[in-house]
Order: C-alpha cells, then sequence, then structure tokens
C-alpha cells in the first residue's frame, strides 16, 4: 500500500471545509434524496474538492463518497485500500444552522479505517490519526503548514478517558429510544450522568478527546458516517463496538448500513 501523507488530507478537507463555508452563508436551496435525507449544493461542492484532490493525489486508490457514484459489491469487494468520504456530515445541522457538521475522509485497509480526519468548518477545528496516534489542531487556518513535522508541531494529541460524572454523548437529530434505555440502564452503574447533545461525526471527536465518555447509536448509519470517527477514536485508545457482534465495525462490505454500535 502506497505511503499516505497526513497532512495532504487534512489539506483536502480544508478546502472542501472552504466550499461548504461558501454555502453556509447564502440562502441555499435543499433538496431531498431517495432517502428522505437533505442534499445541498454544500454537499455536492465540498464531494467534487475531495475527489479533485484525492485523484491527483493517491490515483490508484478508488473513493467511497456519500455524493458519488456507489458501484457495486462485485466491484467494490476488490478493492483492499479505499478512501470512504462524507462530504459534509450533518447536513441536517447545516440547514439549521448550528455548526455542527463536519467533513470526514477516511482511509479502509482489508476493512478497518488506518487513518481519519474529521474537518469543522465552522470552528476550523481539525481532528485526524495516524500510526503515531489522534490529534487535534485548533484554528487550523492560521497555521503555515508546509511538512508532516509543521503538522504534528501545532498539533494537540488527544486520547480516550474523561473524570468526574459520567458523560454520554448522543444525536441530536437521532435520538432514539433505544438510546434512551441505554442511558438509564448506564444511571444503575454510575452515581451521575450527563447527556450531551452533539451532531455530526462531533460525537466520535468528543470520546476520542475526552470530553464524552461513551457515544451509543441505536439508529441507522452508513459507513461514510463513521470510518474517519472510528479510525480517531481507535488511534486516541478507544474502539467502535458493532453492538450485534461485539467486534469493531467493519468497511467495505455489501450493505453500506451499518449494524448500531457503542464508542467508547
Amino acid at each position: 500500500m502506497e505511503s499516505i501523507k497526513i497532512l495532504d488530507i487534512t489539506k483536502a478537507a480544508y478546502e472542501a471545509g472552504q466550499k461548504i463555508l461558501e454555502v453556509y452563508d447564502t440562502d441555499f436551496q435543499v433538496e431531498t434524496k431517495e432517502d428522505a435525507s437533505p442534499l445541498t449544493l454544500a454537499d455536492q461542492k465540498s464531494h467534487e474538492m475531495i475527489v479533485k484532490h484525492l485523484e491527483q493525489l493517491y490515483p490508484s486508490i478508488p473513493i467511497l463518497s456519500e455524493e458519488g457514484q456507489h458501484l457495486p459489491f462485485e466491484e467494490r469487494k476488490k478493492w483492499e485500500t479505499l478512501w470512504i468520504v462524507d462530504p459534509l456530515d450533518g447536513t441536517k445541522e447545516f440547514v439549521n444552522r448550528n455548526g455542527e457538521f463536519t467533513v470526514n475522509i477516511a482511509l479502509a485497509h482489508n476493512q478497518k479505517p488506518i487513518l481519519g480526519v474529521i474537518y469543522v468548518p465552522v470552528k476550523d477545528e481539525m481532528y485526524f490519526s495516524n500510526q503515531l496516534g489522534a490529534f487535534k489542531v485548533n484554528r487550523y487556518s492560521n497555521h503555515q503548514l508546509k511538512s508532516e513535522q509543521n503538522l504534528l508541531a501545532v498539533s494537540d494529541k488527544v486520547a480516550v478517558g474523561h473524570e468526574g460524572s459520567y458523560k454520554v454523548v448522543a444525536s441530536r437529530s437521532h435520538l432514539s429510544s433505544e438510546t434512551e434505555a441505554f442511558v438509564e440502564n448506564l444511571k444503575k452503574e454510575h452515581a451521575e450522568v450527563e447527556m450531551i447533545s452533539a451532531g455530526s461525526s462531533l460525537k466520535f471527536c468528543l470520546v476520542a478527546e475526552g470530553k464524552a465518555n461513551v457515544y451509543p447509536r441505536f439508529a441507522p448509519t452508513m459507513e461514510w458516517d463513521t470510518a474517519a470517527g472510528q479510525a480517531i477514536v481507535e488511534a486516541a485508545g478507544g474502539e467502535v463496538v458493532d453492538a450485534k457482534t461485539n467486534q469493531p465495525l467493519l468497511y467495505n462490505k455489501e450493505q453500506l448500513v451499518n449494524n448500531w454500535f457503542i464508542v467508547r
């Protein structure tokens, strides 16, 4: 497998984020996709920017993007390595203009996410993971990044683990009754349980940086919703566990829908 420069991927996510912000500040139109989820010009512009970067830099690695063409499994199953991309994770948050949306780019190898980048355009925060661990860069656009060493020098390493009350982070847009029951059970185990709401893959980031203990997701998600977050959480010392198999989530499956899962 060819060597990937994490700086390249953070730059791709950043440029995509700028395309999103260009639309965010306009009176944009909202379309509805076949699965009833929202779609905006920002999703499409971000997708185009990411694909442009990845195809120029790493032309041999195929791309599975939410907004791209989804090839049949007969073709995809030949892909040992692939990019898994959500150009705008949290479109509902984008439409509601609450800032809680992200750009997600992951590299998966043998069905496992091995590198992840999550960019938060409104806050200009960049999360990423590589073989050295999981990291966060505040005010990414303020740094003149010329090399991998530059990037690491301005990054803070993050790790799972939390002191104080037991914090559960849940979806702002998709809180299910099963999640509520999970939280009630936690209250029997912990003296104090605090609920935090967040949109998009920010929930993974909160666990990865120790601001939350657990993120249960008992509602449908797709592979591009979770791949980058899983890579970052695992690099931070945590896990993303399939609630059915009790094993890590796998990628480039025949069905791109995930089982329910728990991040901790």
